[in-house]
């Protein structure tokens, strides 16, 4: 069974900055996509960052760029997400997420593509 497990959400204020970690196990990696997706209370779920397991490609939301960097380390099998410049716009549940094969462009930031998902971890931004 894969198992995703993220960890580092918590509180903190806007303009500080947090690291998100998703470690995974069970999965074989290749060309697959990793991504993480954010829920805000009342909100639907939408994409916010992803990367190729076996290369340096890599897909952010606009609301993010220029913020958050997605990164992995291949042999931790950890997939993060540094956020700096926090707002509180950027509170929600974060969600680790899996592929079984590659993405390019538009289909990266579909939830569809993913077939595996993590529990959630909560970041709350106060203003």
């Amino acid at each position: 069974q894969v198992q995703l497990v993220e960890s580092g959400g918590g509180l903190v204020q806007a303009g500080g900055s947090l690291t998100l970690s998703c470690a995974v196990s069970r999965l074989s990696f290749g060309s697959n996509a990793m991504g993480w997706f954010r829920q805000a209370p009342g909100k639907d779920r939408e994409f916010v960052a992803a990367i190729i397991w076996s290369d340096t490609k890599s897909y952010y939301a606009d609301s993010v760029k220029g913020r958050f960097t997605i990164s992995r380390d291949n042999a931790k099998n950890t997939v993060y997400l540094q956020m700096n410049s926090l707002k509180p716009e950027d509170t929600a549940d974060y969600y680790c997420a899996a592929s079984l094969r590659y993405c390019a462009g538009y289909e990266c930031y579909q939830s569809t593509h993913y077939k595996f998902w993590g529990q959630g971890t909560q970041v709350t931004v106060s203003s």
